[in-house]
């Protein structure tokens, strides 16, 4: 990959898992920045990501008073961002970092301008039945909707070349972010490759935050946005 990664972490009471994906983060061979976003946790994240950035300089911490949602904490993170590229980071430990390579390697090629992480095509682990069917059904109605195909319209890894930002004019402020990437994307005709990825899923227990509502979000935000710019 030519140019430097931006990587952007929406994190929101992540205390558990943050400093474990942030070291695989930055094992990645790769030159990046790292930006953190915390989403107004209540818990010791904050605290972890203090000391974490006081070790590692290419780390930025960016910090929401109150909890507005991932997709503004991702909008806030992509307003620090420097890199030629950026990519979505989960903060738990779903979404495996070393799968980043793959990614970006896909973006080099001249008829691509996004990549998705496909968990469907990675033929990973599903997790709870009524996330995975959820997910497919969004993904149907994105492929539905925007006469295309894509196998996990849901995922978090999007990975796209920073300049795109100003076109696609991002507004959403919780999980419904996905959708509305999606559809700006395509309405104006970027082109997106999906690349298996691996995946280990957790349950709400273990503190998985989505819930089925989301997932009526995101069809309403991809016809939104498929009717409307």
């Amino acid at each position: 990959m030519g140019g430097k990664l931006s990587v952007v972490i929406p994190i929101y009471n992540e205390a558990a898992t943050v400093a474990k994906i942030i070291e695989r983060v930055l094992a990645v061979p790769v030159e990046k920045e790292l930006i953190t976003v915390d989403d107004g946790s209540t818990d010791d994240t904050r605290t972890v990501l203090r000391e974490l950035a006081s070790r590692h300089p290419e780390m930025k911490v960016v910090t929401q008073p109150v909890n507005r949602g991932k997709g503004a904490a991702l909008r806030a993170g992509f307003a620090h961002a420097t890199g030629d590229v950026i990519i979505v980071q989960d903060a738990d430990l779903e979404y495996d970092p070393d799968d980043y390579p793959a990614l970006l390697a896909e973006l080099e090629k001249p008829d691509v301008d996004i990549i998705y992480g496909s968990r469907i095509l990675g033929h990973s682990r599903h997790g709870h039945p009524a996330f995975y069917v959820g997910g497919i059904a969004v993904s149907l109605a994105a492929s539905l909707i925007f006469r295309t195909h894509i196998s996990d319209e849901p995922t978090c890894y999007k990975v796209f070349p920073r300049r795109l930002l100003d076109s696609l004019r991002l507004t959403c402020t919780g999980f419904e972010f996905c959708a509305e990437l999606t559809a700006r994307a395509l309405r104006h005709g970027y082109r997106i490759r999906e690349v298996p990825i691996r995946y280990h899923p957790r349950t709400r227990r273990q503190g998985k935050k989505m819930c089925w509502t989301d997932g009526v979000k995101a069809v309403y935000y991809l016809l939104k946005y498929r009717l409307v710019d």
